[in-house]
């Protein structure tokens, strides 16, 4: 801080994802920028998200692929898991990747930052440890906790979650419970039966990953239970007591440790939102309209208390979408077209409009992908979701690095590419994203053998004919 009374361009809480980003923007266009971060830059993609949970999931595929081997012709002894060394290894991701999202790589960026708590006291105006700061904007971005639903007896159970797991298991459970079955819930139940502990993941859905297709969930959950995990849907939780899960069926699943996985509530508790006239929903996320402008029109918000996607991908986009339009004054508008990938082993990576909502679906089963046949890893398919003009409006895969597949297919929804546009596109084989190229030249391929298309296309050929026969 220069001054006891300091007056910014652009105030940022909250150093996460969408806050560095934000910063790092309007100090790059010539603003004034503090962001202030209560606690460590980097948020939870760096220190309890995206970076440790995929070391973790790292750990686990190794010691997947070691067991089965076998099937190759390579014969190896028992797998045994150091839990300290993986511990270790997931440590080391995170400070790869720390100095990227440090204090000093803010400050090299033109970005003045402040360890302290935000609170907003007014529409212009804020304290910073105290110390009032007056603010020509602000974008709000502290991001969300995990959420404890209100079982009887689970917060005596002293529950992990997606935050504390990192640092409050230090040895591996024998039994672990984990209560939801979202991405979050079957990445890590996945991993820890991988890593040799007895999981057991419940939700009281119908079924796990429920935003994506039953068809893609349903190999996910037979991928887990062929590692081990024991999958118990259909009946929710209705107590913790005596070192076990009570369920509505009556059943019970007893555990040693407890991860809780049902969702994230955004931190916006004691931000001082409606000193500043900011309005929140009843969920606690904060209303903003289509260019991420809150109900106070000096204040923008981004990530996830907004009520969007919550993924580090949108944050970050968001992010510099909202710090551009502050001090630029543009309504850029939020892209509507948003990835999503949950890393399980199949992974799961998705865009767009679903299969099955009334649109042409172009679909190819693995089985019939020279890649995933030379990895044994013919569990899954691609499908393209087309309309009427054959655009690209959607896609769905389900396999080995789905997710770098769907970076295409993603810009192809975007872009409104069609089947022609991506048959046209030589891609390499063989590879994973030999799948879609297929689907789109099967789209193709059926189009020419349409009854109209074929009459034309046998005319021009005779006509060729006969041209060349003189």
């Amino acid at each position: 801080m220069r001054s006891r009374d300091e007056s910014v361009d652009l105030l940022v809480v909250g150093g996460g994802t969408a806050g560095m980003v934000g910063a790092k923007t309007a100090a790059g266009l010539g603003a004034r920028v503090l962001l202030v971060e209560r606690d460590r830059t980097g948020g939870d993609c760096l220190w309890t998200g995206c970076v440790p949970s995929k070391a973790l999931l790292a750990a686990a595929d190794a010691a997947a692929a070691v067991r089965a081997a076998g099937r190759f012709g390579v014969d190896v002894g028992e797998v045994r898991i150091d839990f300290g060394r993986v511990r270790k290894h997931v440590q080391a991701a995170i400070e790869t990747i720390r100095p990227v999202d440090s204090i000093e790589a803010l400050e090299a960026a033109g970005v003045s930052v402040a360890t302290a708590d935000a609170v907003l006291t007014g529409p212009d105006t804020a304290t910073v440890g105290g110390r009032t700061v007056r603010f020509r904007y602000a974008l709000l971005a502290t991001g969300a906790a995990p959420l404890l639903p209100p079982v009887d007896g689970l917060a005596d159970a002293d529950p992990l979650t997606s935050e504390t797991v990192w640092d409050d298991l230090t040895e591996l459970p024998g039994r672990l419970a984990v209560l939801g079955g979202g991405p979050i819930g079957c990445e890590l139940g996945q991993a820890f039966a991988r890593l040799g502990s007895a999981v057991t993941v419940v939700d009281g859905a119908d079924r796990l990953l429920t935003k994506e297709t039953e068809e893609a969930a349903a190999l996910v959950t037979a991928a887990l239970r062929r590692d081990g995990v024991t999958v118990r849907t259909g009946a929710g939780v209705t107590a913790v007591r005596d070192g076990a899960l009570r369920l509505a069926d009556r059943s019970a699943v007893p555990f040693d440790r407890l991860l809780v996985a049902v969702g994230r509530r955004a931190r916006t508790d004691g931000l001082g939102c409606a000193a500043a006239g900011v309005e929140l929903r009843d969920d606690g996320t904060v209303v903003v309209d289509g260019a991420l402008r809150t109900t106070n029109p000096r204040i923008w918000a981004a990530g996830d208390l907004t009520g969007h996607p919550q993924f580090t991908h949108t944050a970050g986009v968001h992010g510099s979408l909202a710090a551009g339009n502050a001090v630029l004054g543009l309504t850029r508008q939020v892209d509507p077209v948003v990835p999503r990938v949950t890393y399980t082993s199949p992974e799961v990576a998705s865009v767009g409009v679903p299969p099955g909502e009334g649109h042409r679906v172009r679909r190819v089963d693995h089985g019939h992908v020279d890649r995933a046949v030379a990895e044994g890893m013919t569990d899954g398919f691609t499908a393209l979701v087309l309309d009427r003009r054959r655009r690209i409006v959607g896609a769905t895969v389900v396999g080995p690095r789905a997710g770098e597949v769907l970076g295409e297919l993603t810009l192809a929804v975007r872009r409104g590419l069609t089947t022609t546009d991506l048959a046209g596109t030589t891609h390499a084989y063989p590879t994973y994203s030999g799948a879609a190229w297929d689907a789109a030249v099967d789209d193709v391929r059926s189009r020419l053998a349409g009854p109209v298309v074929r009459r034309v296309l046998e005319a021009v050929v005779r006509l060729r004919a006969q041209r060349s026969a003189r």
